[in-house]
């Protein structure tokens, strides 16, 4: 019965995601949901537009979001929300496209779901099973996901400062680590995770820097855009139904462990740790506040996932029904209160930047996680030659014209490693260790 359900889950997170970018209400691609109004208004022909999702889109799926999946035996929300993006707009503006979306993303969703497992279950045939291995693609992830509000801090205001938040993270996850085991009685213990305070703790130090920068307030500032773009708004607002039962599927979704909204969370969720993979997916959702707030007001498109606290939902609540009732009303919050946080952001500016620099700053830490967690696989999987391969790897894509994102070549690399050394095993060129 969970198992039919996932499947009516993942069916109608498609369906409902391909309509929704079919009638350009949301879509999941934040380089795309600015060209959406260049649509609506006649700007750009509807061919424009599907070639615009297509390019901008279809490469993440595949270098980036499949191998990232298939590492963890999870899905990456990537997979099927870009997809649906490219799936919506290929098909016509009209109730045949609508109808036709819908069908074509409740294939999609199922087949994803039903391709990853028929994947891993080849990858368990092969003489050289390695997918094993690839669970350590996440590790590096796990270990290094702390470090990024230093990061932040460190590129809004400053090295010295990033470097302070680093050294009290450190030692606050040190300090955890030693002393974090407090023993209610004699049977009875609560172990803090070193990794999910230290993170809290450089959260708090960067959202306090943040808060005490007050410089930057402009003429441009999100209170004026909601006065001046109120159409935009109110476009949100009108679709918000629709727009809360999508929200209430992925959290479902997240809930039944389908699916995570980034790497990071994805890898602990793999790992059992839901708590510590909701910690970070927050992180990740704090970042986006003003990405997805602001976009929402100038473009009256939305995000799918809204502001991303639908994976927290997901991931801090088991049960998926419940899940999905409070994930429908996080979506409701959400534009409800756009104008409340519009508003908000212009008081804090400091916060307002710190969104786009959370976002730089996972995307360093992920990178150079993914990598070392490659190498790691890869050397798991091949001691020596792995490491090889990855650096080979890594370099030819640097020299492409055509280059993955850096954050593909460690999860690509890895699952490369595994059938490199499949194919060396079958030619008598490698023997596993026993």
């Amino acid at each position: 019965m969970e198992n039919i359900l996932r499947y009516i889950i993942i069916a109608a997170i498609g369906a409902v995601a391909s309509i929704l970018a079919n009638q350009s209400i949301a879509v999941f691609n934040d380089g795309l949901r600015p060209v959406i109004p260049e649509y609506l208004e006649k700007r750009m022909d509807r061919k424009a537009l599907a070639a615009t999702s297509f390019a901008i889109g279809f490469g993440l799926v595949i270098g980036y979001g499949l191998p990232t999946s298939i590492a963890a035996s999870i899905i990456l929300i990537h997979c099927i929300l870009l997809t649906t993006d490219i799936i919506g707009t290929w098909c016509p503006d009209t109730k045949k496209g609508l109808i036709l979306s819908g069908v074509i993303g409740a294939v999609y969703g199922v087949a994803l779901l039903f391709g990853l497992q028929v994947i891993i279950d080849l990858f368990n045939m092969l003489p050289v099973n390695f997918l094993g291995s690839l669970g350590q693609v996440s590790a590096g992830i796990t270990l290094a996901f702390a470090i990024f509000p230093a990061v932040t801090v460190a590129l809004q205001f400053g090295a010295v400062k990033g470097g302070i938040t680093a050294v009290v993270t450190l030692l606050v996850r040190q300090i955890v680590e030693t002393y974090g085991k407090i023993a209610l009685d004699a049977e009875h213990t609560i172990a803090l995770n070193k990794d999910g305070m230290a993170l809290l703790a450089g959260m708090i130090i960067m959202l306090v820097f943040a808060a005490m920068d007050k410089e930057g307030n402009n003429q441009n500032s999100n209170e004026m855009l909601t006065r001046i773009f109120a159409d935009k708004v109110a476009r949100i607002r009108k679709y918000m139904p629709y727009l809360a039962i999508m929200g209430g599927l992925i959290a479902a979704g997240t809930s039944m462990g389908i699916m995570a909204g980034d790497p990071i969370s994805l890898g602990l969720l793999a790992e059992g740790d839901r708590v510590n993979a909701g910690l970070t997916a927050l992180a990740r959702a704090i970042g986006f506040i003003p990405l997805v707030a602001t976009t929402a007001i100038t473009t009256g498109v939305y995000a799918p996932a809204g502001m991303t606290f639908v994976f927290v939902i997901g991931l801090l609540i088991p049960n998926p029904i419940i899940a999905l009732i409070a994930g429908v009303a996080c979506i409701c919050v959400e534009i409800l209160l756009l104008n409340v946080i519009a508003k908000g952001l212009d008081k804090f500016p400091g916060i307002k930047r710190c969104g786009d620099n959370i976002r730089t700053a996972m995307s360093y830490v992920i990178d150079i996680a993914l990598l070392i967690g490659g190498v790691l696989a890869a050397q798991a999987i091949m001691p020596t030659t792995g490491l090889f391969i990855i650096v080979a790897f890594w370099c030819i894509n640097k020299c492409s014209k055509k280059p993955l994102v850096s954050m593909a070549v460690g999860p690509l690399g890895a699952i490369l490693v595994g059938l490199i050394a499949n194919v060396l095993f079958l030619l008598s060129l490698y023997t596993p260790a026993a």
